[in-house]
């Protein structure tokens, strides 16, 4: 088969850790007979510098044209200590999502037994602890309008704003996922708070009849942030808005010992994009110090869901366990000798 895949690289260590998930999706291709094509695009603060647009419309249109897009990281210094910047990098995301319809964003939360002295959390609390996170990407607080600040520039406000459609859409995915998995689901809000909660409360319970196999719980964000916790074990699926989505599944990616393990997808209406769930790492980039598994997962994620290629996403999944197992590992992790970004990439591909 051929499959045509974007190539956003990104920012600080975006382009090495990039360079690792394709050299392992070329030797999957070799090994199963699949023929990739990779197509590389500009994004963020690289993007900014050669056109003034953080998620340019060549980009936009190479993701429209692929099949799927594996994305690096986005930010830099540079903007982050200029409050006058008008384009940021970081737009280049919002932007990426909105015109693509990413409406969802997917973050598996997985334990790997042979690092879970690295968690913070005692052992025997994250030993086993496998759940997903299921956020709404397009709506909510982060895109509401009106937003702004008063003339007199004392005031500011944000609109948080969600529809019955948008809410259907996001949760029967969560339905979805927990159906895979072990048939629970967990929506997190604030409806002892919030009028857009209490709509999605609404409209979850208005659904539930149609998925009598799955069991359902509602949680108010607060509690779930300390339960994910006190007790990462017990959950399945999480779904829920926006900015609830963000904070609690960066909190949920802690508890695994390292951000540089975890993948994401998001997904939606146009193109799927697959990503790790850490930033740039400017201080790290150049250097071929930065852990590529996170990227790496994402690739094989990416083989999951875009093309349903579940045993080429396994040889990938069981590869990157055993260069766990090894120690064959990154600076951030290793307790023996650390190996390169490029070494640990090229172990993968050669364990493939």
């Amino acid at each position: 088969m051929n499959y045509k895949i974007a190539v956003l690289p990104g920012d600080g260590i975006g382009p090495e850790i990039i360079d690792q998930a394709v050299k392992v999706l070329k030797v999957v291709g070799k090994v199963y007979n699949h023929t990739f094509k990779f197509t590389e695009g500009l994004v963020g603060a690289s993007a900014i510098v050669k056109t003034g647009d953080p998620f340019p419309e060549e980009t936009f249109r190479l993701c429209m044209d692929s099949d799927a897009v594996l994305f690096g990281a986005i930010g830099d210094p540079r903007y982050d200590n200029d409050p006058k910047a008008v384009v940021r990098p970081e737009q280049g995301l919002l932007s990426m999502r909105k015109k693509l319809g990413l409406y969802a964003n997917i973050r598996p939360i997985k334990t790997f037994e042979s690092l879970i002295h690295k968690s913070p959390l005692r052992a025997e609390l994250v030993s086993g602890a496998d759940f997903v996170v299921i956020r709404e990407l397009t709506g909510g607080i982060y895109f509401g309008e009106p937003r702004g600040r008063t003339e007199d520039q004392n005031k500011a406000f944000d609109t948080c704003t969600y529809t019955r459609e948008e809410i259907r859409r996001i949760v029967q995915l969560g339905f979805e996922y927990a159906d895979r998995r072990n048939r629970k689901l967990t929506v997190v809000d604030k409806a002892n708070v919030l009028a857009t909660s209490r709509l999605w409360r609404e409209t979850v319970q208005e659904m539930v009849p149609d998925h009598k196999n799955i069991e359902v719980d509602y949680m108010f964000v607060d509690n779930a942030a300390m339960q994910i916790i006190q007790w990462p074990g017990k959950f399945d699926v999480i779904v829920t808005e926006n900015m609830f989505g963000d904070i609690l599944s960066d909190e949920a990616s802690v508890i695994t010992g390292s951000l540089g393990l975890l993948p994401s997808a998001s997904v939606g209406v146009h193109t799927s994009v697959f990503e790790p769930i850490h930033g740039s790492y400017p201080r790290a980039a150049g250097k071929d110090i930065a852990n590529p598994l996170a990227t790496v997962l994402s690739a094989a994620m990416l083989l999951e869901l875009s093309f349903n290629l579940v045993t080429e996403a396994r040889a990938i999944r069981d590869a990157v366990e055993r260069s766990l197992q090894a120690g064959v590992v990154t600076e951030d992790i290793a307790e023996g000798r650390a190996y390169r970004t490029s070494e640990v990439g090229d172990w993968l591909a050669k364990n493939i």
